[in-house]
């Protein structure tokens, strides 16, 4: 059997608690195994809580402390884990974002972070689990931080693929959505460094199906993989498979609409986050088309 992972409870928060985690169950003389059937979970949440990859739930944080006799320390640690607006399990992907020049990014249910208005941001943080909702503002200070990458003077190149899901789920109504969808076709035709496409459901299928994905290259430094989901994240540093997403994200371009047709898309669905109140677009074409012609037979009736 392999010798666990050393972990380093400096490097943070989690880290710690994981730690803290593995030296009581240790001392407690049970496996990860025997651990997780008296929550009763998965082993492997164990595995992931003791290296800091991805954090407890509050009710099996209690059930950790009560199970391994930690007299309330194990929660007491928890509730500063969850209180940071970034999470340990998505910090060094932060930092290394801002390092890339080139980001690639597969978005499954949400518009990315990084493309987000303010108010999509605070509808899908609004719905969080109660753990996040606490600190909706902080965290969306921090994600409308992290666009200013898109600003600098030598911004990354961004290449998103939206699933059309994305456009189709109402998130925040149709007012936010208007304005988010509006805000992707202003991105990506006034700013050169910004693609935005779409990939349609009929397209079926694809390589990366299940989550998020983001590709991240560098100048200093070997590519690096993302991938995301709800509220957990894992990054892939192994040159072998990072290869792959990489290739995976070529083939969902390939797949996926081109930007023009992708903006084409974009603004139809626009038109179907309208205002029920106000015409749509082909109401308003058959409204100037019997204009033009009122306006004509008058014309013909004052000539005669």
């Amino acid at each position: 059997m392999p010798a666990p992972k050393e972990l380093d409870p400096t490097q943070s928060l989690s880290a710690l608690f994981g730690a803290k985690l593995r030296k009581l169950r240790v001392h407690a003389e049970l496996t990860q195994r025997q651990l997780g059937e008296k929550i009763p979970i998965a082993h492997s949440m164990i595995a992931r809580f003791e290296l800091g990859t991805e954090t407890p739930t509050q009710q099996v944080a209690e059930a950790l402390d009560r199970i391994l006799g930690a007299d309330g320390d194990l929660v007491d640690l928890w509730l500063h884990v969850v209180r940071t607006p970034i999470p340990d399990w998505a910090r060094k992907y932060m930092l290394l974002e801002q390092g890339a020049y080139r980001i690639r990014k597969y978005a499954a249910d949400t518009v990315p972070g990084l493309l987000q208005t303010r108010a999509y941001a605070r509808a899908l943080l609004s719905v969080a689990i109660p753990s996040v909702r606490k600190q909706s503002e902080e965290k969306l200070e921090a994600r409308m931080a992290r666009q200013e990458i898109l600003g600098r003077e030598d911004p990354p190149s961004l290449s998103v693929v939206l699933d059309e899901a994305v456009l189709r789920r109402p998130i925040g109504g149709t007012a936010v959505m208007r304005r988010q969808l509006g805000h992707l076709l202003a991105l990506s035709s006034e700013s050169e460094n910004v693609t935005v496409q779409v990939l349609p459901f009929a397209r079926g299928a694809h390589a990366v199906m299940g989550g998020s994905t983001t590709v991240l290259s560098f100048l200093d430094r070997p590519a690096v993989t993302y991938m995301e989901w709800s509220y957990s994240g894992e990054l892939i540093e192994s040159a072998a498979t990072v290869a792959e997403y990489a290739l995976a994200f070529d083939q969902l371009q390939a797949q996926a609409l081109s930007p023009q047709a992708s903006a084409r898309l974009l603004r139809s669905v626009m038109e179907d986050y309208r205002d029920p109140r106000l015409p749509s677009r082909s109401q308003r074409r058959r409204l100037a088309q019997v204009q033009l012609q009122q306006h004509a037979g008058r014309r013909l009736r004052r000539g005669r």
